[in-house]
């Protein structure tokens, strides 16, 4: 059997029997605080490294610390949800249930005691995000979606902005990953352009999934990216869906893992967005 179909975690960890998707989402949560507490226990200095191997090792040892406790419970939870084992990894998954993990988002800000990093966890069935949970250590705060249910912050309900046009928005994007495309990049700086001129303001940063929940809790209009990961936009996906936001591409069709670009935004601006970003996408 494959390491990743595996059940390797004590059934008595996840706590008392999930019954249903609600159930599933509330043992995410404790599991997801738990592994939580032990990346905020790593955090402080600035981790020094020379070398790209190097680099590598520390984000690799924070990403164990978080997975020696979330693998088991999580797979406790869900004995038959198979696990995506590399979290850069984009594209369609197989059809059934996979848990799409991000154990240290914004790791590289961890690792240059920058507070901006969480843990995540995403259970998709058949391609859709049923629940994610989204939790920030340094603060406390953990983001909650389940599809159909709402989005919520330590329980209280998310809503996107009510802000009518871009020109009065604060909007955001990431940098998909380090080793990106060309081509890729000069659309991400060619869009930064077009949103410097349209937008309020246009802020900058990794991780992804931070700039999404701000989508999702109103505090800022839109995030866009070109290209990216599905554990780096399928959390905040589910997150401003069911806070009343938009999710499609740049060009604003409907966005899927597959899709080549990703747009997250207030409705009210969304339009504007779209015509914003689509020159900048080919």
């Amino acid at each position: 059997m494959p390491e990743s179909m595996r059940n390797t975690g004590d059934a008595t960890a996840a706590g008392p029997p999930v019954t249903s998707d609600a159930d599933l989402l509330a043992q995410t949560e404790i599991a997801v605080r738990t592994a939580g507490a032990a990346l905020r226990d790593r955090f402080g200095d600035v981790v020094p490294y020379r070398t790209f191997e190097e680099l590598m090792r520390a984000l690799a040892a924070n990403d164990d610390t978080v997975l020696g406790i979330l693998r088991p419970r999580l797979t406790a939870l869900r004995p038959n949800a198979r696990w995506v084992e590399e979290e850069l990894d984009g594209g369609a998954l197989p059809a059934g249930e996979w848990w799409v993990v991000d154990p240290a988002e914004g790791n590289v800000n961890h690792l240059h005691g920058l507070p901006e990093w969480a843990v995540t966890a995403t259970l998709v069935r058949d391609n859709r995000p049923v629940l994610t949970v989204v939790h920030l250590p340094l603060t406390g705060e953990t983001y909650t979606a389940l599809a159909g249910a709402g989005a919520h912050l330590d329980g209280r309900p998310l809503h996107v902005s009510r802000t009518p046009e871009l020109g009065l928005s604060i909007v955001a994007t990431s940098q998909a990953r380090p080793d990106e495309d060309e081509k890729v990049v000069r659309r991400v700086g060619a869009s930064i352009t077009e949103m410097l001129v349209g937008a309020l303001v246009v802020r900058t940063s990794v991780p992804a999934t931070l700039h999404l929940v701000n989508v999702a809790a109103g505090r800022i209009e839109a995030f866009w990216q070109f290209a990216g990961a599905r554990a780096d936009l399928l959390p905040g996906a589910l997150l401003v869906t069911e806070a009343g936001g938009r999710v499609t591409d740049v060009e604003g069709r409907p966005w899927t893992p597959e899709s080549g670009s990703f747009l997250a935004a207030a409705p009210d601006v969304h339009a504007d967005a779209v015509a914003t970003l689509s020159p900048a996408a080919h």
